[in-house]
C-alpha cells in the first residue's frame, strides 16, 4: 500500500509520545516490542489456554498487520499476489480467508505505568471477537464500532511477558443488511471487488492505558449560539469509581484558548458510575464572548478549541482526556421541499463528495487521512458524505475538523428491505458511533439508509438515538436521496449543457425533478496513463477488454456509462491512436463534465439548487470510475474541473444561455467586482467582437448574472414542410404544425397519450424544439427522438407546461425523427399546436475558428484576480477535433526547489513565447524524482491542464513531503495537448 511505511512510522511515533504524556502505549504490529501473528482457527488445534502459554510456538504463523485485516496480512507477507494488479484479487481462493482467525501477541507492561489500574483497550474489531489475556477470557466484542475497555490490573503481569490472544470472526452474510454493522462494500460493489475475508480482523487501535481508581467516559461538549458574538457551552461526562471503597473525586475541565476552567466535587460509592454536567446556570464562565467559530471551508476559519478533562482523587490526577471541539451551530429547513443547511446562521451551499471506503482493504491509516481530506479542501469542497458509514477511523474526523469539511454521516444500512440479524447489536453500535464522534464540529447530518428508508424499527431507533446521544444538535435524514433531496445519479459523464438544462434528474428523488440537493452524482473518470499502467497488465492495455471491466470500466460499472464516455472521446477529440492517447483525451472529458456538474448547480443556487456531492471524491481501488484524484494520488482532470468550479467566488459560463455569472459561496458580500470575457481563436488572438466587461455587486450566498456572450443564437428549423405524422387528428392535419404558417394548426382527440412526430429525412443534429400551443396545451409532455420511428429516446420532459410558446433547447442529439408525446392535458380539449418546429444545433459564430477559447476573469476593486475560468468551445458544440491540428508549442520552463521543515516546494514558471503561432492547450505538469523517474505523489498543486496564449506565463507551485525525493532531486515534465 502506498505510504504504508510512512504511516506506520508516524503511528509508532504518536504511540511513543502518548505513552509518555498520557500513559498510553499502542500494541500495534509496528511496535518493535509487539509481534502479532495470525492463523486460521480451523488450523489451530489448541484452545485459548494453550495459546496464552509463554512457551507456545507461533513462529510458523503469519505475521499479522494490526490494525488491519487478516487478508492484508497475507498480502504483506508475500503470500498473495498484489491484489491491485490485473485480476489478481479475483483469483484468490476465498475459502482461505472467509473464516475465523486467531491473533496472538506478547507484550510487557511499561515501567512508567505506576498508577493503580491497567486497561486493555480495543477501538474496533470486524466483526466479532473473543479476547483472552494470559489465558483469562476478558469478554467479547460485537460490531466494528464496539469499544472494549478491559480492566486487566489483576491479570496482567507488571514484571513479565503477557500473552494476548484474540479470536476474530468474519461478518455474517449477506452483508447488506444482515451482516451489519460492518463495512458493507467489502462484499463487492460496482466500484470495488469482493475482499477475501470481508475485511475481517483487528481493524482499529489496540492499546494499554494506566489510570488511578477514578476514570472518565465519553466527555461531551455541546455549543449553542444565541448570537455569533456569544456561545453557550454545556458539558457532560461519566465518572466511574473502579475501587471497592467510596471515594471523593474532583472533575475538572480546562478549555483553551481562553483558559476557561470549571470543576465539581462529588462522592462516588464503590464501583459506581455517575453522570456529571456543567452549564452556564452554575458555571457562567461557560458563556464564551467573542468565540472563535468553526466554519466550513470557504465560509471562514475552522477554529478549534480543546478541553482537557481531569478526574482527581485525593488531589492526584487519576485520568486525563483531551477533547477537541468547535463552537458552531447547525440549523436546517426544507422550504420548497428542498433541503437546506445553515452554519452559524449563514446558508451553506454544499459542494462536496461521497467517500466510499478509505481504501478497499482498510490500508489507509493515520496521517494518510490528512492527505486525502486535504485534497478535498484543495478542490474547494465543504462536505464529505461518509457513505454507508464506511469510515470508522478517528483520524478521518480529525482531518475534516481541521480543514473545515462538514460530514454527512451514514449508518450501515443499504436500500435492501431487510434488517440486521441482531438488532440489539446494531443499536449498540449506533450509540457507540454517536458517542465516539459527536464532539467533532464537522458532523453536520446523520443519515439512516442509502437510497431508501430503514426498515422498522430501525428508523425510529436511529432518530431517537440522535436525539438522545447527540442532543438533536444535528439533523437526522432517514433517506439519502429523498425527502427534500432530488435523488441520486446519474453516474455517467454528460456533455456540459446537460447539467444546465431543465432538468438533470436523479433516481427516485423527492422532489422528483430539479437541481435541489443531490447527495450523489458522478462520472466515469479514466486516470492518466502513468497510473493506468500501474494496475493494468501490458497485454490488456489496448484495445479495451474484460480486464478493464475488472477495474470497473465495463458492465461491472454500467452506471458509469462507459460506452457514452468512449463515444464522447471519439466524437469530440477523435478516435484514440492507443492507450496513451486515450488517457490523454480522457482528461479533457473529465475536466469538462465535472466542472459543468458543479457549475450547473451553482448556476441555480438558491433558486432550487442547494447542494451537490460527486460520486466519489477519492479512490478506494485502482479503477476508471468515480474519483477525482486516483488511487495513487494523481490529480485527474476531474480534480481540476471540480477545483475550478467550486472556488468560493467563481465566475462561470452557462453554455445553454451563454450567460456569464458570479457564484458567491461565502459569507461576504463582494462590492465593485470587475467581470470580463475574452474569446480567443486557435492562433491565440482575441476576437474583439466578443469582449465584454461589467462592474458587478456579488452578494453572499448568491449567483448573479453579469452579461451574455454574443455568440450566434440562430438555429435552423429542420421540420419546415417535412412529412409529419400523428396518433390522431380532431382538427386540421399533422402537416399544419410544420408548414411554417401562423394560422394553421393540428389538434388531437381528447386523450392523454397522444403524439405528433416529424421525419427530418435523414439523421441530423437536433438541439431543441419550439412548440406554439393553441389554447389546448400540454401540461405534461415529452420530447423524444428516434432513428427508425419505432424506438424512441427521451431528451426532455415536463409536467409544468403553461401553454403559449415553449422554446426548449437541449444538448445536440443525432436523430431523424422527433416526437412530442403528451402525458397530461392542460385544457378541456386534445393537444393542439399552431406549430411544431424542430431546431438544429447552434450556427457558427462570425470570426471564430472551429474551436475557440473563452476566458472569464473576475477582479476585485483593487484589481486583484479573484477567479479565472477557461473553457474551450466548438462551432459544432460536440466536435473539438480541430484541437488535433494545433502546432507543437515550444514552452519555456524555469523552476527551482525550496526546502523547509521537511517539506519541499517546486516553484515553476511556464511561458509560451509571444512568437508562438497558436495557443498552448491543456498543459499538463508532472513532477518526477530523478532517482527512479517515478511521480512525486502525493503533492499539492495550484493548477494543471491550463491553457496559455502567446506571451503568457503561468506560475506553478507543487508542495510535497521532502522524503518523497528519496535523497535525489526532481524533474518537471511539461506537456501541452499540442505536443502529442
Amino acid at each position: 500500500m502506498k505510504n504504508s511505511k510512512k504511516v506506520l512510522v508516524l503511528l509508532a511515533f504518536i504511540g511513543a509520545v502518548q505513552s509518555l504524556s498520557a500513559q498510553l502505549v499502542y500494541l500495534h504490529s509496528d511496535n518493535p516490542q509487539t509481534g502479532w501473528k495470525l492463523k486460521p482457527q480451523a488450523e489451530v488445534s489448541q484452545g485459548a489456554s494453550a495459546l496464552c502459554e509463554i512457551g507456545y510456538n507461533a513462529s510458523a504463523w503469519v505475521d499479522a498487520v494490526v490494525p488491519g485485516t487478516a487478508f492484508n496480512s497475507y498480502v504483506v507477507a508475500g503470500l498473495e499476489k498484489d491484489p491491485n494488479f490485473g485480476d489478481n484479487i479475483h483469483q484468490v481462493d476465498r475459502n482461505k480467508y472467509d473464516r475465523s482467525f486467531w491473533y496472538r501477541t506478547t507484550f510487557r507492561v511499561p515501567a512508567d505505568f505506576t498508577k493503580e489500574l491497567i486497561w486493555l483497550n480495543f477501538n474496533g474489531v470486524n466483526r466479532r471477537a473473543e479476547i483472552y489475556l494470559n489465558g483469562v477470557s476478558l469478554g467479547k466484542l460485537d460490531g466494528f464500532m464496539h469499544r472494549g475497555r478491559f480492566d486487566v490490573t489483576k491479570i496482567a503481569d507488571r514484571d513479565k511477558e503477557n500473552v494476548l490472544a484474540v479470536l476474530v470472526h468474519m461478518p455474517d452474510t449477506p452483508l447488506a443488511n444482515q451482516g451489519s454493522p460492518t463495512y458493507l462494500s467489502s462484499g463487492g460493489w460496482d466500484w470495488m471487488p469482493y475482499v477475501p475475508g470481508l475485511n475481517s480482523g483487528i481493524t482499529d487501535k489496540v492499546f494499554l492505558t494506566n489510570t488511578g481508581k477514578a476514570t472518565l467516559m465519553d466527555p461531551w461538549v455541546r455549543t449553542d449560539l444565541p448570537t455569533r458574538a456569544r456561545a453557550d457551552l454545556s458539558v457532560a461526562l461519566e465518572v466511574k469509581n473502579n475501587s471497592a471503597e467510596k471515594a471523593k473525586v474532583c472533575v475538572r475541565g480546562t478549555i483553551t484558548p481562553g483558559d476557561v476552567t470549571f470543576e465539581k466535587e462529588l462522592d462516588l460509592n464503590a464501583n459506581t458510575t455517575e453522570q456529571v454536567k456543567f452549564d452556564k446556570r452554575y458555571f457562567p464562565q461557560l458563556c464564551i464572548n467573542q468565540p472563535r467559530l468553526w466554519w466550513p471551508n470557504g465560509y471562514g476559519e475552522p477554529n478549534l478549541y480543546n478541553c482537557k478533562f481531569e478526574v482527581l482523587v485525593d488531589g492526584e490526577v487519576s485520568e486525563t482526556k483531551d477533547v477537541s471541539f468547535g463552537i458552531k451551530k447547525y440549523t436546517y429547513d426544507k422550504e420548497g421541499n428542498t433541503f437546506h443547511i445553515y452554519i452559524n446562521g449563514i446558508p451553506a451551499f454544499i459542494k462536496g463528495a461521497n467517500w466510499g471506503m478509505s481504501e478497499y482493504m482498510l490500508r489507509c491509516r493515520g496521517a494518510e487521512y490528512d492527505t486525502k481530506v486535504r485534497l478535498h479542501k484543495e478542490m474547494n469542497f465543504n462536505m464529505i458524505r461518509n457513505w454507508l458509514g464506511s469510515v470508522t477511523d478517528e483520524e478521518f474526523y480529525e482531518a475534516c475538523d481541521k480543514y473545515g469539511i462538514m460530514v454527512w454521516d451514514d449508518f450501515w444500512i443499504n436500500s435492501n428491505a431487510n434488517l440486521p440479524y441482531d438488532l440489539n447489536v446494531f443499536n449498540h453500535n449506533m450509540i457507540e458511533k454517536i458517542k465516539r464522534v459527536r464532539n467533532h464540529p464537522s458532523i453536520a447530518v446523520w443519515c439512516g439508509d442509502n437510497e431508501s428508508n430503514p426498515q422498522p424499527p430501525l428508523e425510529g431507533w436511529m432518530a431517537e438515538n440522535v436525539k438522545t446521544f447527540d442532543g438533536g444538535d444535528r439533523y437526522f435524514q432517514a433517506n439519502s436521496h429523498a425527502q427534500g433531496l432530488t435523488g441520486s445519479g446519474p453516474w455517467g459523464a454528460f456533455e456540459p449543457r446537460f447539467y444546465f438544462t431543465e432538468y438533470p434528474d436523479g433516481l427516485e428523488g423527492d422532489p422528483a425533478r430539479g437541481w435541489g440537493f443531490r447527495s450523489e452524482i458522478g462520472t466515469a473518470v479514466v486516470p492518466t496513463f502513468e497510473s493506468f499502467k500501474k494496475f493494468m497488465p501490458r497485454e490488456n492495455w489496448w484495445p479495451q477488454d474484460e480486464m478493464w471491466n475488472k477495474h470497473y470500466f465495463g458492465q461491472n460499472a454500467f452506471n458509469a456509462a462507459p460506452e457514452r464516455y468512449n463515444a464522447t472521446i471519439n466524437k469530440s477529440y477523435g478516435s484514440p491512436e492507443g492507450i496513451e492517447d486515450y488517457c490523454r483525451k480522457a482528461q479533457l472529458v473529465n475536466i469538462e463534465s465535472n466542472k459543468a456538474m458543479y457549475e450547473g448547480w451553482l448556476d441555480r443556487m438558491w433558486e432550487d439548487a442547494s447542494g451537490i456531492m460527486t460520486w466519489m471524491g477519492q479512490s478506494a481501488y485502482p479503477s476508471m470510475v468515480w474519483q477525482t484524484y486516483d488511487y495513487y494520488y494523481d490529480l485527474t482532470g476531474a480534480f481540476w474541473g471540480a477545483k475550478s468550479a467550486c472556488e468560493p467566488v467563481h465566475i462561470l459560463w452557462n453554455p445553454v444561455t451563454d450567460g456569464v455569472k458570479i457564484a458567491n459561496t461565502t459569507a461576504r458580500d463582494m462590492e465593485g467586482m470587475i467581470a470580463e470575457v475574452k474569446v480567443y481563436n486557435m492562433d491565440g488572438k482575441p476576437v474583439a467582437a466578443y469582449t465584454k466587461r461589467a462592474t458587478v455587486h456579488s452578494p453572499s450566498s448568491s449567483t448573479v448574472q453579469c452579461f451574455t456572450i454574443d455568440f450566434n443564437k440562430n438555429r435552423e428549423n429542420l421540420s419546415l414542410n417535412r412529412p409529419t405524422y400523428a396518433s390522431s387528428t380532431s382538427y386540421g392535419q399533422p402537416a399544419d404544425a410544420t408548414d411554417g404558417k401562423e394560422d394553421t394548426r393540428w389538434a388531437a382527440v381528447k386523450a392523454e397519450n397522444e403524439w405528433i412526430y416529424v421525419d427530418l429525412g435523414s439523421v441530423k443534429p437536433v438541439g431543441g424544439v419550439r412548440l406554439n400551443w393553441e389554447a389546448s396545451f400540454g401540461k405534461g409532455y415529452k420530447i423524444q427522438v428516434s432513428d427508425d420511428a419505432k424506438t424512441w429516446k427521451e431528451v426532455y420532459k415536463t409536467n409544468e407546461g403553461r401553454g403559449g410558446i415553449d422554446e426548449i433547447t437541449f444538448p445536440e442529439v443525432d436523430a431523424r425523427y422527433v416526437r412530442m408525446f403528451g402525458t397530461e392535458l392542460g385544457w378541456w380539449f386534445g393537444y393542439s399546436l399552431w406549430s411544431f418546429d424542430v431546431l438544429g444545433g447552434t450556427q457558427p459564430s462570425e470570426g471564430l475558428s472551429d474551436v475557440h477559447f473563452i476566458r472569464l476573469t473576475l477582479k476585485d476593486k483593487a484589481g486583484r484576480v479573484v477567479s479565472e475560468n477557461n473553457y474551450w468551445r466548438g462551432n459544432d458544440r460536440l466536435d473539438f477535433t480541430a484541437l488535433n491540428t494545433l502546432p507543437k508549442a515550444d514552452l519555456k520552463v524555469f523552476s527551482k526547489l525550496v526546502r523547509k521543515d521537511g517539506q519541499a516546494e517546486i516553484q515553476a514558471a511556464v511561458t509560451l513565447p509571444k512568437s508562438a503561432k497558436s495557443v498552448a492547450f491543456a498543459i499538463h505538469v508532472q513532477a518526477v524524482r530523478t532517482v527512479d523517474g517515478e511521480r512525486i505523489l502525493p503533492a499539492i498543486m495550484n493548477d494543471n491542464y491550463f491553457t496559455l496564449m502567446p506571451g503568457e506565463t503561468k506560475n506553478i507551485h507543487i508542495t510535497f513531503d521532502e522524503a518523497l525525493l528519496q535523497g535525489g532531486s526532481y524533474k518537471l515534465l511539461v506537456t501541452p495537448y499540442n505536443n502529442r
